[in-house]
């Protein structure tokens, strides 16, 4: 399989965005965004994914981070995208469950070209510290749209607002994984009836 890298820069009036991922990395985070949960998040999925994350982001955050954290899920969506390449030979679907303490998530994600989100969470507060937990939502809605994948995220149970939130990213990290290994089954093949992805 051929290297699965990809480097993405995104400027806005409102966020410049700077990614370097390796899919087949050894789980590696390096960030600076100026939102330290999402970091939090993020290493999460590195981790458990084994996907080497560099992101950079620069926003507007004496408003609020909604910007900065919608724009960095565009941009992975948009290194994801330009990482898989035509998508041959890999598993193509990924699911995980994963718990911490009292709380269960499950992901399941599928790199079907087409973006879908359902996103079945609640968390018994607005905010985990200082950040509100409507901005992860709006995170994975932007990656969806830009790495074109369907993606079901549910918490199945859980009380603390922290560990709710930890265990859909490490899902979502263990989902990916999964997903995107390479399946010796389907060398140089698309998974897929159609052909293409």
């Amino acid at each position: 399989m051929a290297s699965r890298t990809a480097n993405i820069e995104r400027n806005t009036l409102e966020t410049q965005i700077q990614i370097g991922i390796n899919l087949d990395g050894s789980g590696q985070a390096n960030m600076a965004t100026g939102v330290p949960f999402l970091e939090h998040m993020l290493d999460q999925v590195a981790r458990h994914g084994l996907i080497d994350l560099d992101i950079k982001a620069n926003g507007d955050l004496q408003i609020d981070a909604h910007h900065t954290v919608e724009d960095v899920g565009i941009s992975l969506g948009q290194a994801f995208a330009q990482a898989m390449g035509d998508k041959k030979g890999i598993r193509r679907y990924g699911h995980a469950y994963v718990p911490l303490d009292e709380a269960l998530s499950r992901v399941v994600v599928d790199f079907s070209g087409r973006p879908g989100l359902e996103y079945g969470v609640d968390y018994p507060r607005a905010r985990i510290g200082d950040f509100d937990v409507d901005l992860l939502k709006e995170f994975f809605q932007g990656f969806v749209n830009h790495a074109q994948v369907t993606l079901h995220i549910d918490c199945l149970r859980g009380k603390n607002a922290h560990h709710i939130a930890e265990t859909v990213f490490k899902a979502f990290g263990r989902a990916l994984r999964m997903a995107l290994e390479a399946d010796p089954r389907m060398a140089g093949i698309t998974p897929s009836t159609k052909g293409s992805l």
